[in-house]
């Protein structure tokens, strides 16, 4: 359909144009008329002419521009691209004060009756670190030898998985989260502590679909660690050097947060915004390299890349090792990447290791060992492979591997079957202090021992309102998930007595360690924690350490290095 257009009126649009593009320059007809062509036919111009169609187009409303739009109207656009303001930063838009027209937050649509609101997935910055705010939701304290935290009230986040869509609350919690019973989650839904897209949750029959965000509020205990303070070798303002001890997660993993090498370097001496460079496993201690620049970072993640970091371990394992080198070259397997269990397979990744014989006591041998590449549990699995596990392994020096106990790559077990197998020798020794396997493995088997505990506490007390006693003990299983890890087992101690954990006894401060029996982070039990209602013995040094050392970091321009441990040392005796 062609529309008719007035040449007077065509005209006097023209001019209006050339007025408003040479407005406060007094020049002819004609020359505004040059500008406002060669204005036109300029790359800057056709740009924002194809930007204000689309966004005309984004936005429901057809933009032609050849339209005349009033001056008024250009004006208001001119100062908002100046300004920088998008239309909807106006307080008295309809759309955004909730007047007029709907609200965009609905996605456009109405809702119909029943129908949930689910809000947009919000943008994760992958960047953020740990700042002052999540230092101060707790504090430590020192006893026997450990270094404990206080309970403290936190809150688990997700977004809907995949696998979720379609299923209930009630189902999800069931299936995923056994940490706790079905009756614990129904009371914690009642008590607002389970929030959907930021509303609490009285009904667990609720449907879960795409983007809803989960928030789960529990009552967190974390494991104690050994007492040791973290020792800085190095800090040159591009890189961090630490001796981490033994026990300690680098980062915030399964059950620990607070008693974790970032965390306890943020909180005691004030470093934060750190690059990782490497890790260690919780029980392995010794040199620990962190970037401080993200220059530094690239620059040593090249190196590791490049393979021209030289890394030198010692530990000590059963058994009089060979005195001449011994190189180990067989593939390594990741069983399971959530359980994080390895073994030698000939569809594993090539690796290589090297070690030597430093001494032998008789009984066990310290084995300086270089790792070439860099798999997972590298110098454990293959320690196991030669037949010298190390002493305490509590994974691959186990008899769960057979009566070789995995030499030789020889098992006889399904993975299946070697998981289970290691799960009930640590169930049945009942310390998981040393065993990092999640929780979906050996939910079920904990919850039983968490219930007889239980069980047992009650009749002892002739009372089953245990929960008012006030008692409280600061070691946790978390309450949420399939991706927690288990390393201790409930136990109530000899007299059937339940000790108050809260009130610990005073113990001497570790020099620059702040919030050392600080009381005004203690919180009182809560009534819905299980783990407030139980005793567990401290686990002991023996337990919580395993004879493995980061001994050495070499690089073509640096070196770092710690002391050799004492278990380490050519007169070192086990004791017993």
């Amino acid at each position: 359909m062609h529309v008719r257009v007035a040449f007077g009126s065509l005209l006097s649009f023209f001019l209006s144009q050339c007025d408003v593009h040479c407005r406060g320059v007094f020049v002819s007809a004609c020359e505004k008329a040059n500008r406002f062509l060669s204005c036109l036919n300029s790359p800057q111009c056709r740009k924002s002419s194809w930007t204000m169609e689309q966004a005309g187009i984004e936005s429901g409303t057809l933009v032609n521009v050849n339209t005349p739009v009033p001056v008024e109207q250009k004006t208001t656009a001119v100062e908002a691209s100046e300004t920088g303001k998008r239309k909807n930063d106006d307080p008295d838009d309809p759309e955004t004060s909730g007047r007029g027209k709907r609200r965009r937050g609905a996605g456009g649509k109405k809702l119909r009756p029943g129908e949930r609101y689910i809000p947009p997935p919000q943008k994760r910055n992958p960047g953020v670190s740990f700042s002052q705010e999540h230092f101060n939701e707790t504090s430590y304290y020192f006893e026997a030898g450990l270094r404990k935290v206080y309970p403290y009230y936190f809150d688990f986040k997700t977004y809907c998985k995949g696998r979720w869509i379609g299923k209930s609350l009630l189902d999800v919690f069931k299936n995923e989260f056994r940490a706790e019973s079905i009756g614990y989650y129904q009371k914690a839904a009642k008590e607002g502590r389970i929030r959907l897209n930021e509303t609490p949750v009285e009904d667990l029959s609720v449907v879960l679909r795409n983007n809803d965000h989960l928030r789960n509020t529990v009552h967190r205990h974390e494991p104690p660690v050994v007492g040791r303070p973290l020792e800085i070798l190095v800090d040159d303002g591009e890189v961090l050097v630490v001796d981490k001890p033994a026990s300690i997660p680098v980062h915030p993993c399964g059950r620990f947060r607070h008693n974790t090498v970032i965390f306890i370097l943020g909180k005691e001496f004030g470093i934060s915004e750190l690059h990782t460079v490497h890790r260690l496993d919780r029980l392995t201690s010794g040199v620990l390299l962190f970037a401080r620049t993200l220059e530094t970072s690239k620059k040593l993640d090249q190196m590791v890349r490049d393979r021209q970091l030289e890394k030198e371990y010692v530990c000590r394992v059963e058994g009089e090792f060979p005195e001449d080198e011994v190189i180990c070259e067989e593939p390594i397997l990741v069983v399971s990447f959530k359980i994080g269990l390895c073994r030698v397979d000939p569809k594993g990744k090539e690796c290589r290791t090297v070690f030597q014989r430093l001494s032998f006591n008789g009984k066990t041998s310290v084995v300086r060992c270089l790792p070439l590449t860099g798999r997972t549990h590298q110098i454990r699995v293959h320690l196991q492979y030669l037949g010298f596990p190390i002493l305490n392994d509590p994974v691959y020096g186990s008899s769960a591997w057979g009566p070789h106990r995995g030499k030789g790559g020889l098992v006889g077990k399904s993975d299946e079957e070697l998981l289970q197998a290691l799960v009930e020798e640590h169930h049945s020794q009942e310390n998981f202090n040393m065993l990092d396997i999640a929780d979906d493995c050996i939910g079920i088997a904990h919850k039983a021992d968490k219930n007889k505990a239980s069980e047992k506490m009650d009749k002892s007390a002739g009372t089953a309102e245990s929960d008012k006693s006030g008692e409280s003990c600061p070691v946790q299983v978390d309450a949420c998930g399939s991706d927690k890890k288990l390393d201790c087992i409930e136990a109530v101690n000899d007299n059937n007595t339940v000790k108050d954990c809260q009130n610990p006894q005073p113990a001497k401060s570790h020099g620059n360690e702040t919030g050392a029996n600080d009381s005004s982070q203690k919180t009182p039990p809560d009534h819905l924690c299980s783990e407030c209602k139980l005793v567990r013995p401290d686990p002991t040094e023996k337990e919580l350490i395993m004879y493995l050392h980061a001994l050495r970091y070499k690089g073509p321009d640096f070196e770092y290095s710690t002391q050799l441990p004492d278990w380490a040392k050519e007169d070192w005796v086990e004791a017993d």
